[in-house]
This record gives structure tokens, sequence and C-alpha cells, in this order.
């Protein structure tokens, strides 16, 4: 059952239907309406020449184009006088005759084609038994025209002016509504032999056209399906369609991000296991100590708090840049953007910086241009500059003075954040905004390892650019690049 439902079986047994549908339409159009068909055609046909023998009744090659008619239509004509007396017939006979002769005599007619009149030449058949009852229809009909049709024929008459005479004839044609029966028995024939070799092909065709199609889908299928291995079989031949092409791009693309999904949860196992575990260890011994040793000593016992408390609050702070970095990293997290005053989100920051530094005898010199204002999202943003302050205020060494400088040049923002630490080596600069790759961090002056990865994550969503300067010994400058929007 399963079989039956997949792409290749589905697609071919399409195509057969479509094939079985095209030829049963043929057949249909063959054996019920073909001879309808024939039928009404032939009449528009001979009503056709019949005006046009009308129009050239009275010109020199009128014989012609009579005898052209009866030779390419099968057809019986007489030009009769009123009384049934034959002024000039024709039929197919004829015009095959006729051309024979005109051709052994280079197109000139002899004297045995006139009547013994001296008129026109004599037709080759007899009258039909019916016409008297011919002409009596014609007499009687209203607009001189008169048509008989039966299963076996079709007749059409009318009065007509004939040769220089200003006698009124009858035009007279009959033609055969069976004169086509051996030649649909062939084309019936042909059309038996076409759809037997055409289902047979179409089928096979069919076939491989499912084939073709189906192969590069199961590609895709086997690819989807080890969508979440480290390393994707690359089974689908690329070329065949757009479309697939498009969806292989995505398969590729989504494993991609699978694949740094994976590493980036292998990243924070790694390199942040150690880290909780260290203040929850400590939270978890100075909160026996205080337990079993120093409740009853109120000094130790407050210490002891302290150490907790600190440890609590690198916890946290720890947690919380992990969180903001995944949330970041999620699909779909496109930030709000609106208007930010970024002068007085600066401003703001360092103020609140200034009543914690200030218990280490610290200090945050400003330089802030006013009614700067840059289109983004105003909580990242304020991430950011939170992130660069404190990464100041932990790496700011003996110094206590941070330096914070905003300014606008042109259409470009800059802020930069300056401490006077003990710097970052050389070979550290390039890796520095790598999320756990920092020197800092392994020296145990960091929160995460996260910080700076946040900050170059949130400017390149604002399509700014961020970087560092810094010489060891002297400190570093942290480097904000925003576009200004007004």
């Amino acid at each position: 059952m399963k079989k039956l439902k997949s792409f290749r079986i589905k697609l071919w047994l399409y195509f057969v239907l479509f094939t079985a549908l095209i030829f049963s339409v043929l057949w249909i159009m063959q054996t019920v309406f073909f001879q309808s068909f024939y039928n009404d055609m032939l009449k528009e046909r001979t009503r056709a020449a019949a005006g046009k023998i009308v129009e050239n009744s009275t010109s020199e090659n009128i014989s012609e184009i009579i005898d052209e008619f009866s030779l390419t239509n099968s057809a019986l004509v007489f030009i009769t006088d009123s009384s049934g007396e034959v002024i000039y017939s024709s039929d197919q006979f004829k015009g095959i005759n006729e051309r024979n002769r005109n051709k052994q005599i280079n197109g000139k007619r002899t004297e045995s084609d006139e009547t013994s009149s001296g008129k026109m030449p004599r037709g080759y058949r007899n009258l039909p038994e019916n016409y008297d009852d011919f002409l009596s229809g014609l007499e009687n009909s209203e607009n001189g025209i008169y048509e008989i049709s039966t299963d076996e024929s079709y007749t059409y008459g009318r009065y007509i002016n004939y040769g220089s005479s200003e006698e009124e004839y009858v035009l007279y044609i009959s033609t055969m509504n069976q004169a086509m029966g051996s030649a649909v028995d062939i084309i019936r024939i042909q059309l038996l032999w076409g759809t037997v070799i055409s289902i047979v092909s179409g089928f096979i065709l069919a076939w491989f056209i499912a084939r073709s199609f189906s192969s590069p889908v199961a590609g895709l299928t086997e690819k989807a399906e080890h969508i979440a291995d480290d390393a994707i079989p690359d089974v689908y031949k690329k070329g065949f369609c757009s479309e697939l092409d498009e969806l292989n791009k995505v398969l590729d693309e989504t494993s991609g991000r699978l694949k740094t999904s994976r590493n980036f949860q292998r990243e924070l196992l790694a390199n942040v296991s150690h880290d909780l575990r260290t203040p929850l260890t400590m939270i978890k011994g100075y909160a026996e100590m205080i337990r079993d040793i120093s409740r009853t000593d109120e000094k130790q016992c407050e210490s002891d708090l302290d150490v907790i408390i600190r440890e609590t609050d690198r916890l946290s702070a720890m947690v919380n840049e992990i969180l903001v970095y995944s949330e970041m990293q999620s699909e779909g997290q496109e930030p709000e953007t609106e208007e930010v005053d970024l002068s007085g989100l600066v401003l703001r920051i360092c103020r609140n910086f200034d009543s914690l530094y200030a218990r280490e005898d610290g200090h945050i010199e400003k330089e802030i241009e006013g009614e700067i204002v840059v289109k983004g999202n105003s909580g990242r943003l304020e991430r950011a500059v939170y992130n660069l302050l404190d990464n100041a205020v932990r790496h700011n060494g003996e110094s206590k003075v941070i330096n914070v400088k905003l300014s606008k040049t042109g259409e470009i923002v800059k802020l930069s954040i300056t401490d006077h630490g003990e710097g970052i080596p050389p070979e550290e600069l390039e890796s520095i905004w790598d999320r756990y790759y920092t020197y800092r961090q392994r020296n145990k002056q960091g929160v995460s390892g996260l910080g700076l990865a946040i900050v170059k994550q949130i400017v390149e969503m604002h399509n700014g650019n961020c970087y560092v300067r810094s010489e060891l010994g002297k400190g570093s400058t942290f480097v904000i690049e925003l576009p200004c929007r007004r």
C-alpha cells in the first residue's frame, strides 16, 4: 500500500491517465462526431463553391472553376435550363480526364469536347431521376436557393446567369456524405495502431519521467532523514529543477543551523558547566559553614553571607547572559525598532554605574553629545552599553577612572568606553568578541565569556560595527559605531 502511494507510482499513474484521456477524446471525436463534422464542413464548402461559381458564371474560365471544384470535392455539378436541358456538367472523373487531355495537347481544347450544337461540352452523366422534383422545389423556394440533405447525399441548387446568355439557368450541385467512408476506415485503422503504439510508448515514457522526478525527491528525502546528523549524505544532484534545487539549499542551510546549534550546546556545556559549578559549590560550602560553624559568630557569619551573596549575584549574572545570548541566537527573534535617544540612554546607564562604582572610589568621566537619535531596539542597545561598562569596571585595575564618549560625525554615531587596566594581548584582539574565548574570563575576571559576544551580535543587528584598541599596561578602548537615522 505504501508503494502505491509513492511519488513515482502516483506520477506514473497521472501520466497514464492523461494519455488515456487524450486518446479517449480522439476516439470519441472519430467515432461519434467525425461524420457530423464532415457533413457540416461539406455543406459549407459546397455553399462557398456555389457562391464562387455564381460570382464567375459569366467569365471565360467558369468551366475550369466548376471542374476544379467537382474534382477536389467528388461532386456532381449540372447547369441546366429551366426545363432540365443540360448546358454543362462536371464530376471528379471529367476533371481528371480534362487535365490529362490538356497535358497531351499543351492546354488546348479539342473540337470533340464541344457539343454537336456548338455550345458548351456535354456532361458525363445523366440527370438524376429526381431532378424534376428538385426543379419544382427550387421554383417554390422563397429565396431562389434549394437544399436537400439526406444520410447519403447533400444537394444544393440555385438560379444563376451563365455565359453571355441573358436566360436564367439552374445550378445543381450534389455531393455524397459517405464519400469519405473509405478514408474514414483508413483513418480509424491508423488511429487504432497509433493508439496502441502511443499508449505503450506513453507507459514507458511516463515511467522514465516518473523515475526522473522521483529520484531527486528520494535524494532530498534521504538528506532530510539525516538532517540532524553531523554529516548529511550528498545524494542530491543539482540542476533537475530550480524548485528542488532551492529545497536542497534550504535543507543544507537548516542542517548548518542545526549543527551550529549543537556546537553551541556543546560549548555551553563545556565552558559554562565549570563556571556554574564553582559558585554553586561555594554557596553550598559557605551555607554549611554558617550552619555548622559560624552561626554563633556574628562577624564571621556576616562575612560568609557576603560571599554567598556575591557568588549568587555572579551566578545570576552568568545565567542572564546565557539566556540573553540564547534568545538572540533563536530564529524569528527580530527585535522591534524605534527612534532611540542614545544620548539619554548612555547617560542613564552611566549614572546607574556611578552610584555603584562610587563605593569603590571609582569615577566615570562622561563626554556625551546631546540629541543623538538612532533607529533600533532600546532594550538591546541598553544591554550592549551595559555590558561594555560592566566590562570596563571589572578590568579597570588600580585606576578608578572610566572614560565614556558619545559623538556623531556625519551619519555615524560613535560610542567609546575606555578603561585603564592591564590591556589585552595583541594575539587576543581578533578573538575577544567570540563567545567563551576571552583572556580575562580565563583569569576569573569575567562572568560567563558571553558579554562581548552579546555586544557584537546586538551591534550587527543594528547594521553597526564594533572594535577594540588596547595596549598592555595602559588599558583598552571599546568602540561601537552605529548608522545615524536622523
